[in-house]
């Protein structure tokens, strides 16, 4: 059977903006991409990207970390000789960084972190990456690691080549804890003025709606570090738009909201550990992705990470704009509701399909 697609599934992209950033990654402005069903999307990140050209430096964006992972599994006889092993195998770092260089130009094992489950040892291999999002080259160093292991701490018998303390495309705590992918943390302070003006709110309102829905109402829920309104929305539309993997819109979506209320002012930030993006790789080579990265400045000739590394960042400032925007619009009974209806029907009417 033939590997060459079918066909394509369009879905409507616009761009939103300029956002205007600054930080350890990024200064200046930048229109980003949505790809989408829902229209109101658009006007909802816009508003929020307006926002953020109304204060000096805009949206603050700071890349705290990022790695990818890969577990793998191996079988003992007893958590004893598990625990021997991994000892051994935590102070052989160095050895194990020499045989990840020799699978990849850009691969670099980082950190190994561990679980011990009766008989089982599970090893969660950290990497850096380059411009890939990882997931085929961190697997690709794993299969190199897992021989030269067994050679070394023959006690220790292939499990699996992901255990699933990975942990990719699922919901887990993990993965919040020690990062996957690209940590980045946007924030603001928005003077009240403009909050009441363009967000027809207040900071204590956004400050307390935040606490009561994204908060309390999470942990009502049973939600896994997932303290946000709708991240998901925003990563799906800019994943789809530059050639992501849209299944990590599971672990990317936890993420965790926070506002106060400084000196009358609204301080409003938006903390994504788990944001898996990537220049190079799968999805890459469409034209359409290949025009939207280099529009957003991705195709520079930078050092190796530093283009995922821009993306990162215009992504994470997409969910804020978002996620400001829909906050402030829950605070006012009604409103949410009502640009649903106005942007959805104009959407159908521009499109000829009865309202």
């Amino acid at each position: 059977m033939s590997n060459e697609p079918d066909g394509v599934a369009p879905v409507p992209l616009k761009w939103v903006g300029p956002l205007h950033l600054s930080g350890n990654v990024m200064e200046g402005e930048q229109e980003v991409p949505l790809a989408t069903y829902e229209s109101p999307l658009w006007p909802s990140v816009r508003r929020g990207a307006r926002i953020s050209s109304m204060v000096p430096g805009g949206i603050r964006a700071t890349l705290v970390d990022e790695r990818m992972s890969r577990s793998v599994l191996f079988e003992v006889d007893s958590a004893g000789d598990a625990l021997q092993a991994l000892r051994e195998i935590e102070r052989s770092l160095p050895e194990l960084q020499a045989v990840v260089a020799q699978s990849s130009h850009f691969a670099e094992l980082i950190e190994v972190n561990s679980q011990i489950a009766g008989n089982l040892l599970f090893l969660r291999l950290e990497f850096r990456t380059g411009d890939a999002s990882g997931h085929n080259m961190v697997t690709l160093a794993a299969d190199k690691l897992m021989p030269y292991i067994m050679e070394r701490w023959p006690q220790l018998r292939y499990g699996s080549i992901s255990g699933n303390f990975c942990s990719d495309k699922k919901a887990t705590a993990v993965n919040g804890i020690l990062g996957r992918g690209k940590n980045v943390v946007t924030e603001m302070t928005i003077p009240r003025a403009i909050v009441e003006r363009f967000l027809h709110t207040t900071p204590e309102q956004i400050v307390q709606l935040n606490v009561r829905k994204n908060l309390v109402g999470t942990i009502l829920a049973g939600g896994l570090r997932s303290a946000n309104a709708h991240y998901a929305n925003m990563l799906l539309a800019f994943y789809l738009a530059t050639g992501q993997d849209a299944a990590n819109i599971v672990e990317g979506s936890q993420g965790v909201t926070h506002a106060e209320v400084h000196d009358g002012d609204l301080y409003f930030s938006c903390t994504l550990p788990n944001l898996i993006v990537g220049t190079v790789g799968n999805g890459k080579g469409l034209g359409f992705v290949e025009e939207n990265l280099a529009r957003l400045g991705c195709r520079e000739d930078r050092e190796p990470g530093a283009n995922a590394r821009r993306l990162a960042v215009l992504c994470a400032a997409a969910v804020w704009c978002g996620e400001l925007s829909l906050l402030a619009a829950q605070t006012n009974p009604g409103e949410l509701m009502a640009a649903h209806l106005k942007l959805e029907r104009s959407a159908q009417t521009a499109a000829g399909t009865p309202a």
